[in-house]
């Protein structure tokens, strides 16, 4: 019951963030992961190495690159590697990266811009070895069931809210109008990854094929939306 209107626009002017697989510094696998592709080399060298995830519930800390990386390639990141952990936050998935606790985590753009500025010293040790594409950037929200005038009165003040003071410590420069189905690729994302868990089941019930059906619908539904 929640109808998204708006969206955050960072200082650049961006509407999105990416999804990056990170890795210390001073790792010696840096150098090759770079030159084969973080997400390619991960995979191929799973078996060697300790990953971290943010949280489950994350976007570029677990939807992205579980399904760039892992369900593209039809590998269950659960089975692959030597050790995987979910270390819950951005802050403490860097953190453990910076201090050599894991080989290989996921993190964003945004939250590494933020350890620059609260802890420079952690975010000199991190490298990016893979970005993902294009995250649309976070909706702002009001009910659906809020009175239309209330609802214009609330768009109108995000819309033109410019107030440098409030905006900046949290990287914005504003606010864009934005709908619903302008987070229609996080929702490809989510049921394509479902999608593909299932095909690469095999013996599968009746209830799971009937399941099936009904996300390529769900996938169909929001392609043609």
């Amino acid at each position: 019951n929640a109808e998204a209107f708006a969206q955050t626009v960072d200082t650049e002017g961006g509407k999105g963030y990416y999804s990056h697989l990170i890795t210390n510094k001073n790792n010696p696998i840096v150098a090759e992961a770079k030159a084969m592709g973080g997400d390619k080399y991960t995979i191929k060298n799973a078996a060697n190495l300790t990953f971290a995830f943010n949280d489950p519930n994350s976007t570029s800390g677990f939807l992205v690159p579980s399904y760039y990386i892992f369900a593209q390639n039809g590998v269950d990141p659960k089975k692959i590697f030597k050790r995987l952990v979910f270390s819950g936050s951005h802050e403490a998935t860097a953190l453990a990266i910076a201090n050599n606790q894991v080989d290989v985590a996921t993190n964003n753009n945004e939250s590494l811009d933020r350890l620059q500025q609260t802890n420079p010293k952690a975010r000199a040790n991190i490298e990016t070895i893979w970005t993902s594409t294009l995250i649309p950037s976070d909706p702002i929200a009001y009910r659906k069931d809020l009175p239309e005038d209330l609802k214009q009165k609330i768009r109108n003040f995000f819309y033109n809210f410019k107030d440098p003071a409030v905006l900046k410590p949290h990287g914005w420069s504003g606010f864009d109008q934005a709908n619903d189905k302008t987070w229609n690729p996080i929702r490809e994302l989510d049921i394509a990854k479902q999608i593909l868990e299932l095909e690469k089941k095999e013996n599968l019930s009746a209830e799971e094929k009937q399941k099936l059906e009904q996300l390529r619908q769900q996938l169909q539904a929001v392609k043609s939306s």
